[in-house]
């Protein structure tokens, strides 16, 4: 149904206006006939989710601009972010199967926990999607009702009509003595004094100040709209990085997801002698470390960084010797020296490939534990890695699989192929360490493999054919170069907690009919200082009024 909303002032208001955006004479029929206080939220200005027949686009911004459906997002991401924290994430985890970690540390409840998929919720689909879903809402309430407030404080009249005015909830009416217009010019003094911005028409005026403070709510919704871009940046490569990294002793190791590489040159530690250690660490019955400390090199990659068949070019950027709270911290990434390991572990090694018979070499093969090539050649011979276990074990079905990423029990696969055997070639599992291959008894299964016989084999005869790495510094990289925006985003939110606390934004309207004067008060917080500041104005232009009597259109005393 067509809805007239010209007003008798002659002003053409949009459907759904509530005041007149001009006069501001109620414009609704249950509005006209009410004698309650005026809903002065938006002045009564039309907002786009208040149509009366409302489009799918429409429903669409009725939807993210309901308060109701925010509190219930922000609700939902509230209760995520505790399931998030009842066990630990994934990603605080350094070399350790999380399929099996939460059911042997947890137990059941652990394992429902994994398989839900809790254990990374802050990296989930729908964590993320919560957040999207509250930075639209912020966004399109903020549109919702900014736009309106905009235009309601920015189009005000000077005169207002007689109902807007005595249905404030601040309001005085009386007579006064004197010519009108002189009345209205000497009241401008007092109320320029209490920091008022006046405006007269007439016999009318308008007083206002601290209008910046009806803008506090929306500066915080650009903040946090800010904050929320900023987390979800965080998850974009290369703009944030927070990984445990492990390098050994002696290499240059590519930092993930950058194109930065970094050697651990040297790593030491130094440990606490009988009488040095303190007090609290007396009980461990372990050595206590005084000081563990990563010697590194940094590299930036300049040439063949992507292609993996050519060596990367490599420039020095920067060195630091890493240590508790002293990282090394390079525009923006950052190296903290996280733990370490002692325990010696095989880099490479050089078996020499031999004939079971006759004792004939044909050829060394160097084996490296990571990064290992896949195929050999050894005299006529050539050899195929067709599986690497870093931590060899068996299954509930006896079948051979990694235990872990670790190499604790490196074993490699081959096919090996040459004169004088099958076409197929011949399967041979080697152990690069002697005792892993007496605990799983080696030959034992390549005989299993090959029916009986092992014609060829691999033999180290020098441990100076097995580069050995002494120790592991674990260094935990981070990159965050979202944090920044952050941190704007959460002082922006407190700029607008600050102009909405602290200010308040108040409004007199006066208006003089043959000698009769209307006063009219509204304010968005504080409305006993209000009151006093009203009563303390009328005083100064000798009407005497109680303060209380002000509320709800209260009389002269």
């Amino acid at each position: 149904m067509f809805q007239n909303t010209k007003c008798e002032c002659g002003h053409q208001n949009p459907v759904g206006t509530v005041l007149c955006e001009a006069c501001g004479k109620p414009l609704l029929e249950a509005e006209v006939k009410s004698d309650e206080v005026l809903e002065m939220r938006y002045d009564g200005m039309a907002r786009r989710s208040q149509r009366t027949n409302p489009k799918i686009i429409d429903r669409i911004w009725n939807f993210f601009s309901s308060v109701k459906i925010a509190v219930y997002m922000i609700v939902f991401t509230l209760v995520g972010s505790m399931l998030g924290t009842i066990y630990p994430q994934e990603s605080t985890f350094l070399n350790i199967d999380p399929s099996v970690y939460y059911k042997e540390t947890y137990g059941q409840l652990g394992h429902i926990y994994y398989l839900l998929g809790l254990s990374h919720t802050y990296e989930s689909w729908w964590f993320i999607l919560l957040l999207v879903l509250i930075g639209a809402s912020l966004v399109i309430c903020s549109l919702d009702r900014v736009l309106p407030l905009y235009k309601a404080l920015n189009k005000q009249k000077i005169r207002k009509h007689m109902q807007f005015l005595t249905r404030q909830r601040l309001v005085y009416q009386g007579s006064i003595d004197e010519a009108s217009e002189d009345w209205i010019k000497k009241a401008v003094t007092p109320l320029k004094k209490k920091g008022y911005r006046v405006h007269t028409e007439g016999t009318a005026l308008l007083a206002e100040k601290q209008r910046f403070s009806r803008w506090g709510p929306y500066v915080i919704h650009i903040g946090l709209i800010i904050f929320l871009l900023a987390v979800l940046a965080r998850g974009i490569p290369g703009l944030n990085l927070d990984e445990h990294v492990a390098f050994p002793e002696g290499e240059i190791k590519k930092i993930p997801n950058t194109s930065m590489y970094l050697k651990n040159e040297q790593f030491n530690v130094e440990f606490y002698n009988e009488d040095e250690v303190p007090e609290q660490f007396r009980n461990l019955n372990k050595t206590v470390p005084k000081l563990f400390e990563t010697k590194v090199v940094l590299y930036e990659c300049t040439a063949d960084c992507s292609d993996p068949s050519k060596k990367p070019q490599l420039s020095e950027v920067d060195r630091h010797d890493v240590r508790v709270n002293h990282p090394l911290n390079y525009n923006g990434l950052k190296a903290y020296q996280f733990d370490y390991d002692l325990t010696p572990t095989i880099r490479s090694v050089t078996p020499d490939l031999v004939n079971s018979q006759t004792g004939e070499k044909y050829g060394a093969i160097q084996i490296a534990m990571v990064d290992t090539q896949r195929t050999f050649e050894a005299g006529p011979y050539s050899l195929t890695v067709k599986e690497k276990y870093m931590d060899f074990g068996l299954d509930e079905n006896g079948e051979p699989k990694s235990k872990s990423p670790s190499p604790n029990a490196p074993a490699f696969l081959f096919n090996i192929k040459g004169p004088d055997l099958p076409e197929e070639g011949m399967q041979y599992l080697y152990f690069a360490k002697q005792i892993d291959k007496q605990r799983f008894q080696q030959d034992a299964i390549n005989k299993q493999l090959n029916g009986g016989e092992i014609p060829l084999q691999l033999e180290v005869d020098s441990m100076d054919k097995v580069d050995i790495i002494q120790s592991v510094s674990y260094l935990n990289i981070r990159i965050d170069k979202a944090m920044p925006f952050v941190w704007i985003g959460a002082g922006i939110v407190m700029l607008g907690l600050v102009m909405g606390f602290y200010w308040h934004h108040r409004r007199i309207w006066i208006r003089i009919d043959d000698g009769q004067l209307t006063l009219g008060g509204h304010t968005n917080k504080n409305w006993f200082g209000f009151r006093r500041e009203i009563a303390a104005v009328l005083k100064h232009m000798n009407v005497e009024v109680d303060e209380k009597s002000l509320d709800n259109g209260g009389n002269q005393t």
